[in-house]
């Protein structure tokens, strides 16, 4: 399916509160939060020019996200990111000073961190993240998972002393019961949706994937004509989307929505105007991306800075998964999780029947994010027929090459 964004507010400015979070400022605020972390490195962007050339276009450029923080995953960025600044605003409160991010580690600071406890629901890579972000600040942790969460993403999770309690259903019912639970314990939600009187945390968390945009801009060499990027609730497809459109105005490249053909909220909202609740079906492959309800902060956003809206099936994502792994030509070799590879799999089926609508052609540069690397190994095997190791040891070898 291939929806061009028909929304009234399409093209016009960011809401200030939405300019503000995904803006300039709000992108230095997550980088000096990050210079603070003890395993930060800025992520690859590889160039894929035997795969530009197959499909047409100047250059593809693949934003790695498979490697940030040692999670595996772009969600590395918000969850933990938000429970830092939830944790120094809670502190400066109680102590009655300004703390910030170099007194982390202060005794005081960690003497109130240790009275928050912090809540989620998650497919995996969110709650890993919000555990990650509890770890390091002395919080506690409780993470809310649904019954497709893989027993591997769970303990991938568990790794940094959380608690988990598994939900029936899908992830939308865990949202509802950590939102229900967390209300009558006190606990602090850390979510990346949002809802009615609840904006400011996903915010945060959306602030924190600017740095994906930011760096990718430092990286290349000019910016690029297209975007294509995954959405689940919309989070990071909205902080990319926005943050571009506002460092770059006018100029802004084409920007893609693309999700799940059985899991496509955004899109719903996109033909409905409005965040609708979509039918849950059979269950997609594509599990880091399987919502049912876009997040309405984020659609805000996208209704704005998106420019069309798209979905790809099951064997769009494999196949891309597959290509990654075993490419043409010098293309570098990409660990791609289910969902990493997605806006891949967008432009490949843009290319094959929607380029003039997006005006893709000779001269384009495209970008696209792989947002996760196999952050469920076993499930990686399957899918790709290879182990995630053996590929990155293919990697290392291409990129030794002469």
């Amino acid at each position: 399916m291939f929806l061009p964004n028909r929304n009234a507010l399409h093209g016009r400015p960011l809401d200030a509160a939405d300019a503000e979070i995904l803006g300039i400022g709000g992108a230095d605020t997550v980088e000096r939060f990050l210079a603070r972390r003890d395993n930060h490195l800025t992520t690859p962007l590889h160039t894929l020019p035997a795969l530009a050339g197959e499909l047409g276009l100047a250059a593809l450029h693949v934003k790695d996200e498979g490697f940030r923080l040692g999670l595996g995953s772009f969600k590395a960025l918000g969850g933990a990111y938000a429970v830092f600044r939830l944790v120094l605003e809670e502190a400066s409160k109680r102590l009655g000073r300004s703390v910030d991010v170099g007194d982390l580690d202060r005794p005081d600071v960690r003497t109130v961190a240790a009275t928050m406890t912090v809540a989620c629901a998650t497919d995996g890579n969110h709650g890993r993240s919000v555990a990650q972000g509890a770890e390091l600040v002395g919080a506690k942790a409780v993470i809310f998972v649904h019954a497709g969460v893989s027993d591997e993403r769970v303990a991938a999770i568990a790794r940094y002393g959380a608690e988990m309690i598994r939900v029936d259903g899908n992830y939308d019912d865990s949202i509802r019961q950590a939102a229900r639970i967390a209300a009558e314990k006190g606990w602090t939600v850390v979510s990346d949706t949002s809802w009615a009187g609840y904006e400011r945390i996903p915010g945060l968390v959306m602030q924190g994937y600017t740095t994906i945009v930011r760096e990718a801009l430092r990286q290349l060499s000019e910016p690029p004509t297209h975007v294509f990027v995954q959405a689940g609730v919309g989070g990071i497809a909205a902080a990319i989307a926005g943050h571009l459109a506002i460092v770059l105005g006018e100029t802004r490249p084409v920007f893609t929505v693309v999700e799940p053909a059985r899991a496509a909220c955004v899109f719903g909202a996109a033909k409905a105007g409005h965040p609708v609740k979509i039918a849950h079906g059979e269950a997609t492959v594509m599990a880091m991306l399987e919502c049912y309800e876009a997040s309405p902060v984020a659609w805000r956003v996208l209704a704005r800075a998106a420019d069309a809206f798209m979905t790809v099936d099951e064997d769009d994502a494999i196949a891309v998964m597959r290509r990654l792994a075993r490419p043409a030509g010098n293309d570098p070799a990409i660990v791609a999780g289910e969902s990493g590879g997605v806006g891949l799999a967008g432009l490949i089926q843009a290319m094959a029947g929607h380029r003039t609508e997006l005006g893709l052609d000779a001269t384009s540069r495209v970008l696209v994010v792989n947002t996760e690397g196999a952050t469920d190994p076993r499930r990686y095997a399957e899918l790709v027929g290879m182990n995630p190791e053996d590929v990155l040891a293919g990697k290392v070898l291409s990129q030794a090459k002469p």
